[in-house]
């Protein structure tokens, strides 16, 4: 199998509790091949290092200006913008940046960088069952990195849970299954052309690798991010509800309702958001959800808890 020790890390974010059992440590990896309308975490998408600006920090100084060696920054009457095919992520705009307005999204770490991040939260995982999950994007998106950092933390012997999308090739999933305690995989939507058009690609192959994890025996809950106008229908979950029945009958699945954290990450991304009037579904709908689904026999949580 092919192997690296490095990659491109965006986030490690301590004390979670929504991804997975206990407290956890999330390790988000950058790139994914989806675009799903409703991503809260647009700087994932790329592979790439990106430099965030925001606007309500800056000081308008265009220091930045200056100091780029490659006259990739430059200031107009919508404030800063980085020229993509000048810019080569030097990062030295945004290190020169005293009132951090311009700050880099992506960092090459090894597997021993992130071990070590890991290790300090070693303490709250044997109280609380908690351990470390890897997120993106999606992971697979790097997966010689993902296979390798999976490795070292079952050797470390933490307890190890991963996000995904389960949108990969079916040999990467099998490899890195033998060191993941939890998956915890995402179902978008049922109707195939509503998926291809919300976010990028067919949910065939999502759907094919779900039900070959399952044959492997590997443990794994479902995620449904809930969005209105999109997958909440009764239908979509109906039709989830009868295809997880013919495979996994009363298996764990988390309803995660659309929320808009994300939409400001945007902007200083300087990207369009796709959803600007969708407003998250109401707790009355989530629990109409969550009981249909329980009415079926699976065993459902609201928000990842």
């Amino acid at each position: 199998m092919e192997t690296q020790k490095t990659g491109t890390v965006f986030e490690i974010e301590r004390f979670a509790i929504n991804d997975g059992p206990g407290i956890r440590t999330l390790v988000f990896l950058k790139g994914c091949p989806l675009r799903c309308e409703w991503c809260s975490n647009p700087e994932s998408q790329i592979s790439g290092p990106q430099i965030m600006w925001w606007k309500t920090r800056c000081l308008g100084c265009l220091g930045c200006v200056a100091v780029c060696p490659h006259g990739a920054v430059s200031a107009g009457p919508g404030g800063i913008t980085i020229d993509g095919e000048k810019c080569t992520y030097c990062g030295l705009c945004a290190q020169g940046c005293n009132a951090e307005a311009l700050t880099m999204v992506g960092k090459i770490m090894s597997v021993e960088d992130v071990m070590k991040e890991i290790e300090k939260d070693e303490g709250f995982y044997e109280n609380s069952g908690g351990g470390v999950t890897f997120s993106g994007g999606e992971a697979f998106a790097q997966y010689p990195f993902l296979l390798e950092l999976c490795k070292a933390a079952k050797k470390r012997r933490y307890h190890t849970c991963i996000e995904t999308t389960g949108y990969t090739d079916w040999e990467k999933l099998k490899a890195v299954a033998e060191y993941i305690d939890i998956f915890l995989y995402d179902f978008k939507c049922m109707d195939d052309e509503v998926h291809k058009r919300v976010t990028g690609v067919s949910n065939k192959l999502i759907l094919e690798n779900y039900v070959r994890l399952l044959e492997t025996g590997a443990n794994v809950v479902v995620r449904v991010p809930v969005i209105p106008g999109i997958n909440a229908g009764d239908d979509n979950f109906r039709r989830m509800a009868e295809f997880l029945k013919k495979c996994s009958s009363g298996c764990k699945i988390d309803l995660l309702p659309y929320h808009r954290l994300g939409v400001s990450k945007y902007e200083r991304l300087r990207m369009g958001y796709a959803l600007p009037d969708i407003e998250p579904p109401s707790a009355q709908r989530m629990e109409e959800l969550k009981a249909m689904l329980e009415k079926e026999g699976f065993i459902v949580g609201i928000g990842g808890k």
